[in-house]
């Protein structure tokens, strides 16, 4: 015993000062409490205030599932749309491959054909003839017509420095 005391007395000591400190915050803070029990504040509030802010909340939640379930039913009937699309525009292709026609054009002429308005309306804007940014002659490997900068490779052996 002696020699656990010698080798280990100040650890003890420091451990025991911690343990009464640990001890001496967590009564002051139950001692700080109206009561032992959490839920008592709770309690005492009145019956018919809680009975209103669960019926409050109960009646919110019931909205916003309301809500949900209305853009759950507005997005299939989305989606059923765009399938029923979808196949419209699978069976018009089977009909034009059946037919011995480009299906691709078909579509295409299909889709002008939903939006007439839009393609009529539309002017076609003729392109302004632009200047090409090299000239026709211009190959960076060569070094020709690249302009002044020209790179060449170092010769090879030992440096000329001395």
């Amino acid at each position: 015993v002696g020699s656990v005391l010698s080798s280990y007395g100040w650890y003890i000591l420091l451990a025991a000062v911690a343990v009464y400190v640990l001890v001496q915050k967590v009564s002051r803070s139950l001692a700080a409490r109206p009561s032992g029990r959490p839920g008592a504040a709770e309690a005492a509030e009145e019956p018919d205030v809680v009975v209103r802010r669960q019926e409050a909340l109960a009646a919110a939640r019931l909205r916003m599932q309301e809500e949900l379930n209305a853009q759950a039913e507005r997005y299939k009937e989305k989606q059923r749309q765009l399938e029923e699309e979808k196949r419209r525009q699978k069976i018009a292709m089977w009909e034009s491959m059946q037919e011995g026609k480009s299906y691709k054009g078909n579509l295409k002429l299909n889709q002008q054909e939903v939006e007439p308005g839009a393609s009529a309306s539309a002017v076609p804007k003729s392109k302004p003839n632009k200047k090409p940014l090299r000239g026709g002659g211009y190959n960076p490997l060569s070094g020709e017509g690249g302009g002044t900068c020209s790179w060449r490779p170092s010769r090879r052996g030992p440096s000329a420095g001395g």
